[in-house]
């Protein structure tokens, strides 16, 4: 029997589908400590996985299944709902693994992202952000490839979230020239930062900005090190010259 034609792949397609990952944390207010906490718990926290700019990544990811620390009841939480993300409280700092489910369309096998939670400031103003508790935010920008996706999925991903993913292309020459347009990303990091997400073409810009400051610093600090070095060796070298000579006489 013929395979069907939803399970073929989409050759020379590779889509990109951008979505951030993370944790906040907040310190838990001692003199509004909610019931139930146990006493040495110092903060509450959330984990999390979700669109750029909280766009609907649910027609693509069926599930997350978050792996906390094994001293939690239930450390293995499965979220197949958005949001997907999973609150609890704590007071310390661990790696969690993050594993992400496709939709059954998909063909795609999970994908597993690691994060570390963060419970307290860190950098030049932690001591700041400590006293005027401030919420602590760890998150990352991450791209999953799909490289030749199966058709079917190639038809969701395509579709997008406004229409559920599941519009079906054309035949022929029509979807042809629709797959042409998906050779390259077909979404972006956007160009501005927003309150929700930090993450921008903007941001990222600044970013490497800083670290050519940062680069070039550290060349001017190698060159500082190399000449003190010199100055260094040459006056060394002259004190065994005149050591040399003492011995002489």
């Amino acid at each position: 029997m013929a395979p069907s034609s939803g399970n073929k792949r989409v050759k020379g397609v590779s889509i990109y589908r951008p979505f951030v990952y993370g944790s906040i944390a907040r310190p838990i207010d001692e003199n509004a400590r909610p019931e139930g906490i146990p006493a040495d718990h110092s903060h509450q926290w959330t984990v999390w996985v979700k669109g750029v700019d909280d766009e609907d990544i649910s027609y693509w990811l069926k599930k997350v299944q978050f792996k906390l620390h094994e001293t939690y009841t239930n450390p293995v939480r499965t979220i197949e709902t958005p949001p997907f993300e999973v609150t609890e409280t704590g007071w310390g700092e661990f790696e969690l693994s993050i594993k992400l489910f496709f939709i059954p369309e998909s063909s795609e096998k999970p994908q597993t992202l690691w994060h570390t939670l963060k419970l307290h400031p860190w950098g030049p103003d932690a001591e700041t952000i400590k006293a005027e508790r401030r919420p602590i935010i760890s998150q990352n920008y991450e791209e999953i490839i799909f490289n030749e996706p199966v058709e079917s999925f190639y038809d969701i991903l395509t579709g997008g979230p406004e229409k559920g993913g599941r519009g079906k292309a054309g035949k022929g020459g029509s979807k042809q020239v629709a797959r042409a347009d998906h050779r390259t990303r077909t979404a972006e990091i956007p160009a501005k930062p927003t309150r929700e997400n930090p993450f921008s073409r903007e941001t990222e810009g600044r970013e490497l900005d800083r670290m050519r400051e940062a680069l070039k610093k550290i060349d001017e600090m190698i060159t500082k090190e190399r000449e003190e070095l010199t100055s260094r060796e040459a006056a060394l070298e002259e004190l065994r010259e005149r050591e040399a000579l003492n011995t002489v006489k």
